[in-house]
């Protein structure tokens, strides 16, 4: 097992790194989400995307179908919305028309503009942790019988600096993020004995992102790193050697 708590995004990824693999990737029509769900794609995978709004994500599958990848899934859902009922239908059609999942990358997230904890009411923080928290759980139980069978299963929960490092005014959002430390950890924990899948729980860091430029507007973005150089350490954790990796908070290093 890999002892550091790092991940690094400096590598190249052999072409055919997810070939025959079918991988989910929510909030896939923009930022990381989308950076991940193309990478997954480049490199040998049937993504599934999935995110709220049918533009962006109709704009990610066009994407991959134009870079010759092989045709993906579409799913339109509002994360803040969804319960059991539609998690587990999302699962059926997943089994359905593609035949078997391999990993789910959580990247979809909630976040509104930082604010005093005295400013957020009770509502904005219900949505924060029912997107950032609740969904990645109950999504993975939905998908958590494919995920078993599949060879080298995997989740990868996506969480901010933040949620380790609390500061003022990320109430919310750094709240319901903390929380995906101890989910990874209670879901590698309870299947250990089966060995699979295997659970992860990525941070980025700053990045060029649509959420970095709303906590950050002043900032110069050309000084960040793009999504698509984060994603790389994704698909490090999805390939074999994410089998090295422990279910440990993991700071991406680009």
């Amino acid at each position: 097992m890999n002892p550091s708590n790092t991940v690094s995004a400096r590598w190249d990824a052999p072409a055919d790194l997810l070939l025959d693999r079918v991988v989910l990737v929510t909030g896939a029509g923009r930022g990381l989400g989308r950076a991940v769900a193309l990478a997954c794609a480049a490199h040998g995978a049937t993504v599934a995307v999935l995110g709220r709004k049918t533009g962006p994500l109709t704009k990610t599958y066009d994407d991959i179908v134009a870079a010759g990848g092989k045709e993906p899934a579409a799913i339109p859902l509002d994360l803040a919305s969804a319960g059991d009922h539609e998690f587990d239908t999302l699962a059926g059609m997943l089994r359905r028309d593609l035949g078997r999942l391999d990993a789910v990358v959580h990247c979809a997230a909630h976040f509104t503009p930082l604010s005093p904890l005295r400013d957020q009411p009770l509502e904005q923080w219900m949505t924060h942790l029912r997107v950032n928290l609740g969904a990645p759980f109950a999504l993975t139980r939905a998908c958590l019988p494919m995920l078993s069978d599949a060879p080298d299963g995997a989740v990868i929960f996506t969480a901010e600096t933040h949620a380790f490092r609390p500061a003022a005014y990320w109430g919310a959002f750094a709240v319901s993020k903390s929380g995906l430390g101890p989910l990874a950890a209670i879901w590698a924990d309870e299947c250990e004995q089966a060995g699979k899948p295997r659970f992860h729980v990525a941070v980025p860091g700053p990045m060029a992102s649509p959420q970095r430029a709303q906590s950050h507007p002043g900032e110069d973005r050309a000084a960040l790193p793009a999504p698509e150089a984060v994603a790389a350490a994704y698909l490090r954790l999805l390939g074999p050697e994410g089998r090295g990796f422990s279910s440990v908070p993991l700071s991406i290093v680009t």
